[in-house]
C-alpha cells in the first residue's frame, strides 16, 4: 500500500455536506485522533486509512476550522510533527485547577497504578513506566505532573530521557516523612525494567 502527495483527491470544499463517505472520513480522523498520545502526521494516517494524503489534510484543517468557529473547549493544530488535539489555550486555567485543585477528584487506577511505578522506580523515564504497566502512560503522567505528585528530575545522562520523581506533596498526602516509609511493594514490579531503554524495549 502506498500513499503518494500528488493522488488525486477531493480539494478542501469540494466534499459536500451530508456525503456518507465523508461524513465516516470524518469521524474516523477523530476517533484517531482521540488516542494519539504525540501528534501525528498526514501522511501517516493517509497511509493507514489508504486515502490519498491531500484529502487528509483537508478533512483535518476542515475539523480544525469548524471546532474553532463551534468555540469548543478543544482545539485540533498542525505542529511540526503532525496533527493533534490540544486544549483551547483559554481553557487552561479551569483544566489546570480541576487536576490540581480538585482534590475531591479520585485519582483513575491507572494514575494510582502509574504513580505507584514512579515512587518505587524513580527516577524512572516515562517510557519504562509505560513498560511496567504494559500501555502507554503519557497522558497520566501529565495529570500527575499538574496535581503535584510527580515532578521532573533531570535527564538520564546516557539517553536523554526526562526523568520523573515523586513530590513533597505526594509524601505529604500520604502521610510519609520519607520515601524509606513506602510499604515493601517493590518485588512486585518487574526487576528487568533496568534492561529496557526509555522507549520501553529491551536492549540487546
Amino acid at each position: 500500500m502506498s500513499v503518494s502527495e500528488n493522488t488525486a483527491a477531493v480539494p478542501p470544499g469540494d466534499a459536500e455536506e451530508g456525503d456518507p463517505a465523508h461524513a465516516r472520513l470524518r469521524r474516523d480522523l477523530e476517533a484517531v485522533l482521540m488516542v494519539v498520545d504525540q501528534p501525528v502526521a498526514a501522511y501517516d494516517i493517509a497511509r493507514a486509512f489508504d486515502r490519498p494524503v491531500r484529502e487528509i489534510e483537508a478533512a483535518l484543517t476542515e475539523l480544525s476550522e469548524e471546532y474553532t468557529v463551534q468555540g469548543r473547549g478543544f482545539d485540533l493544530r498542525q505542529v511540526a510533527e503532525g496533527w493533534r488535539v490540544y486544549t483551547r489555550p483559554e481553557c487552561a486555567d479551569i483544566v489546570e485547577h480541576f487536576l490540581k485543585e480538585g482534590q475531591e477528584v479520585r485519582l483513575t487506577q491507572a494514575a494510582l497504578e502509574t504513580l505507584a511505578v514512579v515512587a518505587y522506580r524513580q527516577p524512572v523515564s516515562r517510557g519504562r513506566v509505560s513498560a511496567v504497566r504494559g500501555v502507554n502512560c503519557d497522558g497520566v503522567m501529565r495529570t500527575l505532573v499538574l496535581r503535584g505528585l510527580v515532578e521532573e528530575a533531570g535527564h538520564d545522562p546516557e539517553s536523554g530521557a526526562l526523568l520523573y520523581r515523586t513530590t513533597s506533596y505526594f509524601l505529604e498526602r500520604l502521610g510519609l516523612r520519607s520515601l524509606d516509609e513506602l510499604p515493601d511493594l517493590a518485588p512486585f514490579l518487574p526487576d528487568d525494567i533496568e534492561g529496557l531503554d526509555d522507549t520501553g524495549e529491551h536492549t540487546s
